[in-house]
Formats: structure tokens, C-alpha cells, sequence
């Protein structure tokens, strides 16, 4: 027979496949773990140390990247002191520990502001090779480190100078609980910064094993060091768990400075740095498996999957087997004894009509010679039906697994440490939102300060342009006059009503009724009455902000309630859903699980802060249903549906395989041998499968060429006689 046709395959295959599930189903449930960290536990902290690498690398290469903008700024502009360029710089960008210019020949220090710049570390002699200017970390006397970047004023006729910026490795915008800390780690897990609950020997000494570990781990290649198919944070990233003091553990997370896209390099991401967070937390044992319910449903899988193959070993594959013996014997010339008949289904039809044709090899008048009887006795109950009684007892195990048990209820127990964190990280995305559009006011302000009256339209048209290369985060740019008439512009046309004057706000929304929100940055010229410098910010760009890991839906909404931003798909200006309107306080960060029909975590935070972003009064808002959290109860569920829909995957396969190859040309082959018993003897009978029902095909084709001989040496025999009389 063929290995992919014939009964036996598809029934066996099922058997073994049955078998298999159930042993499957006594081992995932029949296993008593009880969980103390529950694995969502450390996912979150995963997470967390994700939001500080993302945070820490966009705001050193934002750093790094305003400093050089600022310098070309400068250079093209008119000369002027060094005290004028660190007080324009720093009432721009509040962002730097420490800022100095010096003279690059003589190495003289020109001017200084914030703290001290360690200038020794510069190698004049070098700053014209390769990577001359290429920012580096110098480690200060007094333990700490600092991001030193150069850059380079340059004018006509004046000495070079050097304008050097120190940023700390401080990570801006985490929100740390009273049992977090937080630290930034180099390539040979030297802690070069920690802030948060590092008080105790424990806690740093911990801090310390976990910086060893995740150094060695962040040297792993990105995509080697993740699971199949995990995607999600370009770097390397994972959780760590630490030692047990009573009911307390330490927990940790940790992550390496990447570039947004994978494959992509940027100046942080190039430093070997990495991101350490630990938290304790209180153990809770939580049984994650259920022996007896593991060893019940197994043994009601081999209950029902029993009767559910006696069934068509009985109804199905026997009858087949006696037919396929029953048309052999035929065949041989066999016609002493009667066929035995099938019950049930097309076997039965098969059967009446090989009794038939039996019969008519004999020479003998069928009892029913026009086989009605017979043809509507089996169709009551085809074989279809009986395939499907099969499906529905497998169904009667699969289905409730599937959709109804092992379903955790309205108060299942949601780790605290998971709460905690969906707030936490709520607030560090509204403070990275916030920084966002307070450094993209920020850049328009140093364009506008250098833009004098005598600037003209294409040297304007040439900073906008460079503005737009360098910062994604605009859509267009443009300098608008005190009557609103645009001067120059770069980007796409920008949302501007003609003679619509520069807005007296840093920062404002328009658009509304649209498909989507224009988001203004203006900052005043100076020397120029009315005139301003108008960003406009590519929604897409703040959407990009929000699209975290492990958070759920996030939304930006304004004062009103409205939306403006979110990580995936909106409506502009849509209303925030009403579960949400309870948690949000213009005041302070909230965070809660939400129990109904669907138990939910949803956390809010509004935008709070300095900088030009307040006067928009936002508020940022996350919620997640607790069913994709990785906690016991909803591990037992989601165990539960696996094994349900194995078996369905099993059923379905293996009983579509047998209606396929077994039901379908059993049924064709009953309306054959009908017609055949019936008279048809021109047709001829051909074997489509090499099985079974194709062997019962081929005897039938025999037995036609027998009948048809027989019938024509009748008509011979009548000739003769007629000749003689």
C-alpha cells in the first residue's frame, strides 16, 4: 500500500498521535513548580533597562550631536568671544556639566562655565587625524565619568579654537523606587555611574556581580544573544536574578547602548556602555501546574481517544479491509458463498452490490434487482458521519481545554513589581517625550539666535536645510516675518496660513478636525521684531518615542483628554478610552490594576518638568490587558490552550488525511460498484489510488470483464441456436 494513501495510515498516525499528547498533557500538568519570581517579574526589569539604555543613548548622542551644530553655527556666522559662545550655548542647551574654549595652537583657555573640564586628556597634536574630534570617556579624580566632545570654531583670519563639552553619564528621566538602583557600566563591567538605592555593601556589592555579568553578556552579538524569533530591542538585553535574604531577592535587568535600528552605529552606541537596574522584591510561591488535573485530562484523552479510534477501526477501516478480501474472492472465481456486508456507510452499499454481482456471475436474478433498497439502507449513515462522530469526540476533550478551563479569574494575583514598574516606565516615557520637543525648541533657538538682520534668504535656506538632514523629528522648517510672510523654508510644505503671525507660544497644536496633529516649536529672532524660527514636528517621530516593549497600548493626550500621539494605530484627536479618565492627575504619576471582564494594568503621567513642553500640559498613558504578562496563573492558561489546540491540530489532520484518501473515493466508489451491479458494463473501472479502495476498484474492473464475456457468449449461444432452428 502507499505510505500516504490507504485506512491504516491516518488511524495510526492519529493513535500515535493521541499517545503522545497525552504524555504530554501528564507532564506539563502533572509537574508541581512552584514559581517564586514569576518570569514577567523579569521581563519587566528587562524592559526597564531598556527604557535607560534608550534614554541614556539619545541623550549623549543628542549632546554630542547640538555641540557640533552649534560650532558650525558659530563658524559661519561673524566672529565673536569665547565667553559670547558659552553663554549663547548654555542659555540654548542646559544640558552640559561642564563647557570651555581654548585655543587650539597655543592651548591658552579662552573661557570657561559649570564645572571643570579636564583639558589635560586633549592631545592638541592630534585633533587633526583620524577621529581627532571623536568624543572619548575620561575618568575624573574623582571617580566619576564624563563624556568629553570636541568641536571645532573656525573663522576666517583668527586662530582655531576648540569648544569642549562634558556631559555626565547620569541616565535622565528613570524613575527610581525606593528599592531600585540604576548603573552604567563600561566594556569590563567597571560601574562608571549609579544613582537610587545603593546604600548598603549588599546592594553595591550586588550591583557590582551584576555589572561582571552583563559586561561579559553585552559582548555577545545582538542577534546570537536573543531567542528564534524574540525581535524587540536592537541591543543585547536580559534579566538576571541575584541571591535571597528571607522572603527578599534582588532582581535585575540589563541592556547595552544600541542604535534604534539594528545594523546602524552611533556615537553612544559605539562607547561599550551598558545598563545595570536591580530591585528587590518579595518571594511569593505560586503553583504553576496541577497534578491532578494533568493525569485527569490525560486519562481522558485515552478514554475518548479510544472509543474515538475503535470507532473507525470498527465502522471504517474493517468493513474496507473485509470488502477489499471480499472483491478478491470474487474474482478468483469464488461465488459459493454470499458477501458479507458492511453495516454501516458506503462499506455496506459496496457490499450489497458485490452480493449482486456475485449473484449475477452465478446466473442467478438479484434479489433486488434494482438496488434501491439497498442504496437508500446506506445512505442513512455515510461514512462521513462516522468520520465525524470520530471529530466529535476528540472535540468534546479539545474544545473545553481550549476555550474553558484553567481560566484565571477577575482576582488573580498581579505582581506588584510589575505595577510598579508599568508606572515607572509611564513616566520615563512622558519624560522622554518631554525632553524631545524641549531639544527640538532648543535647536530652533540656536538657529534664531545666530540669524541676524542681515542674513539673507539663502544662507537661511542652507541652515534649514542642514537642520532637516540632521533632526528627523522635524517635518518642515521655516523662518517666518512679524506679518507672517515666510522668509525660507526646508522640509515639506509647512502647515502655515498665509499671514498667520509667529505664535507667542514655544510650543502649540493646531490641526484639529484632521487626520493629524501639527505640533509648532517657535522660537523669536533676535534683532528681527515679530520674526521667528517654526519647526514643525513629524507625528511619526513622536510616535516612534512610545513604541516600548512590554508596555501595552501608549497614548499622548492633551489637557482635554484628546489624543495626539500613540505607538500604534489611532484616530487623531480621538477622546482616551474612559477606564483610563480615573488615573490621570496632572499633578502625578498612577498606576493600578483594573478588574472586570478583562483584568487590565493601565498607568498615566503627565509631562512635568521644565522647558518649553509644559506650557502643553500633556499626559502620557499606557494600559496592557494582565493576560500577556507571564505569570502563573495566565502561564497555566495559555499551557491549557497549547495542549487543546494540539489536540484540534491533530483531529483536523489526521481526519481531514482520512476523508481525503479513504471517505471521498469510497463514496465515488459505491455510486461505480451500484452502477455496475446495476448493468452498466461499458464503463470502465480505474484505480486512482494504490490502496485499499483502489484494489476493491481493480476487482471491480475485473468482474466487469468477466460479466461482459459472460454476457457475450450468451448472445453467441442464442445465434447458434438460431441457426440450427
Amino acid at each position: 500500500m502507499s505510505l500516504i494513501g490507504g485506512i491504516r495510515p491516518p488511524i495510526a498516525v492519529l493513535s500515535a498521535l493521541l499517545l503522545s499528547l497525552a504524555g504530554i498533557t501528564a507532564l506539563t500538568f502533572g509537574k508541581t513548580e512552584n514559581v517564586l519570581v514569576p518570569k514577567a517579574v523579569l521581563t519587566s526589569q528587562q524592559h526597564f533597562a531598556e527604557d535607560g539604555a534608550v534614554a541614556l543613548r539619545a541623550s549623549l548622542d543628542e549632546s554630542v550631536t547640538d555641540l557640533d551644530r552649534t560650532a558650525i553655527l558659530f563658524s559661519e556666522g561673524k566672529p565673536v568671544s569665547a565667553d559670547a559662545v558659552l553663554d549663547k550655548t548654555g542659555s540654548v542647551y542646559q544640558k552640559w556639566s561642564g563647557t570651555a574654549v581654548i585655543e587650539i595652537k597655543s592651548g591658552k583657555l579662552l573661557a570657561a562655565r559649570g564645572e571643570t573640564v579636564p583639558l589635560t586628556v586633549i592631545d592638541r597634536t592630534k585633533l587633526s587625524g583620524k577621529d581627532g574630534l571623536k568624543p572619548r570617556l575620561v575618568r575624573l579624580q574623582n571617580g566619576q565619568t564624563r563624556l568629553i566632545a570636541l568641536a571645532l570654531l573656525s573663522w576666517k583670519g583668527q586662530p582655531q579654537q576648540l569648544l569642549i563639552a562634558s556631559s555626565n553619564l547620569k541616565v535622565p528621566g528613570m524613575r527610581l523606587s525606593e528599592t531600585r538602583g540604576i548603573g552604567v557600566v563600561d566594556s569590563t563591567g567597571t560601574i562608571l555611574s549609579s544613582d537610587g538605592a545603593l546604600d548598603s555593601e549588599r546592594a553595591q556589592a550586588e550591583l557590582k556581580d551584576f555589572a561582571t555579568i552583563s559586561a561579559k553578556k553585552s559582548r555577545q552579538n545582538p542577534i546570537s544573544s536573543k531567542e528564534p524569533g524574540s525581535g524587540g530591542y536592537a541591543g543585547v538585553s536580559g534579566s538576571l536574578t541575584g541571591d535571597a535574604s528571607g522572603d527578599r531577592r534582588t532582581v535585575a535587568g540589563y541592556a547595552s547602548l544600541a542604535a534604534a535600528e539594528p545594523g546602524e552605529s552611533t556615537v553612544a552606541s559605539g562607547l561599550g556602555l551598558s545598563i545595570v537596574t536591580q530591585v528587590g522584591i518579595t518571594e511569593r510561591a505560586s503553583q504553576l501546574a496541577r497534578p491532578a488535573f494533568g493525569l485527569a485530562a490525560a486519562g481522558a484523552l485515552l478514554v475518548i481517544g479510544g472509543l474515538a479510534i475503535a470507532v473507525l477501526l470498527g465502522t471504517v477501516q474493517r468493513p474496507l479491509i473485509r470488502l477489499f478480501l471480499e472483491s478478491r474472492r470474487l474474482t478468483r472465481g469464488d461465488l459459493a458463498r454470499p458477501v458479507t456486508v458492511p453495516r454501516f456507510g458506503e462499506a455496506a452499499r459496496i457490499g450489497r452490490a458485490l452480493e449482486r454481482l456475485r449473484q449475477q456471475l452465478r446466473g442467478e436474478a438479484p434479489e433486488d434487482a434494482d438496488g434501491t433498497a439497498g442504496a437508500r439502507g446506506g445512505r442513512r449513515l455515510g461514512t462521513r458521519a462516522l468520520v465525524a462522530v470520530s471529530a466529535v469526540l476528540l472535540l468534546t476533550w479539545s474544545v473545553p481545554l481550549t476555550l474553558l478551563l484553567n481560566r484565571p479569574s477577575s482576582s488573580v494575583h498581579i505582581p506588584a513589581q510589575v505595577v510598579a514598574d508599568q508606572k515607572a516606565r509611564t513616566e520615563t516615557i512622558s519624560d522622554r517625550v518631554r525632553r524631545a520637543l524641549n531639544e527640538g525648541h532648543a535647536d530652533l533657538s540656536a538657529i534664531a539666535a545666530l540669524i541676524g538682520n542681515r542674513t539673507s534668504a539663502e544662507d537661511m535656506a542652507d541652515v534649514l536645510d542642514r537642520t532637516i538632514e540632521e533632526h528627523p523629528r522635524y517635518e518642515s522648517v521655516y523662518v517666518l516675518s512679524g506679518d507672517g510672510e515666510v522668509l525660507a523654508r526646508a522640509g515639506d510644505d509647512p502647515h502655515h496660513s498665509s499671514g498667520e503671525r509667529p505664535a507667542d507660544q514655544p510650543l502649540k497644536v493646531s490641526g484639529h478636525g484632521g487626520k493629524k496633529p501639527v505640533i509648532r516649536a517657535t522660537a523669536p529672532l533676535q534683532g528681527k521684531a515679530g520674526a521667528a524660527v517654526v519647526g514643525e514636528f513629524d507625528i511619526d517621530f513622536v510616535n516612534a518615542l512610545l513604541r516600548r516593549d512590554g508596555l501595552g497600548q501608549v497614548r499622548v493626550i492633551d489637557a482635554e483628554g484628546r489624543t495626539i500621539a500613540g505607538n500604534s494605530g489611532y484616530l487623531a484627536f480621538e477622546k482616551m478610552p474612559g477606564h483610563l479618565s480615573p488615573l490621570v492627575d496632572r499633578k502625578q504619576a498612577h498606576a493600578k490594576v483594573q478588574r472586570g471582564d478583562d483584568v487590565r494594568i493601565a498607568a498615566a503621567a503627565p509631562m512635568t518638568g521644565g522647558g518649553a513642553a509644559k506650557v502643553l500640559d500633556w499626559s502620557v498613558v499606557s494600559w496592557q490587558p494582565a493576560s500577556r504578562l507571564d505569570i502563573p496563573a495566565y502561564t497555566l492558561q495559555n499551557r491549557t490552550v497549547l495542549v487543546g489546540l494540539l489536540g484540534l491540530t491533530a483531529a483536523a489532520a489526521c481526519l481531514g488525511w482520512l476523508h481525503i484518501v479513504v471517505v471521498r473515493p469510497l463514496r465515488a466508489l459505491a455510486d461505480q460498484a451500484e452502477a455496475l451491479a446495476g448493468g452498466d458494463r461499458r464503463t470502465v473501472l480505474f484505480p486512482r489510488h494504490h490502496d485499499e479502495v483502489g484494489a476493491v476498484v481493480r476487482s471491480l474492473e475485473l468482474i466487469r470483464q468477466q460479466l461482459q464475456e459472460q454476457q457475450r457468449g450468451g448472445r453467441d449461444g442464442s445465434r447458434s441456436l438460431a441457426g440450427r432452428n
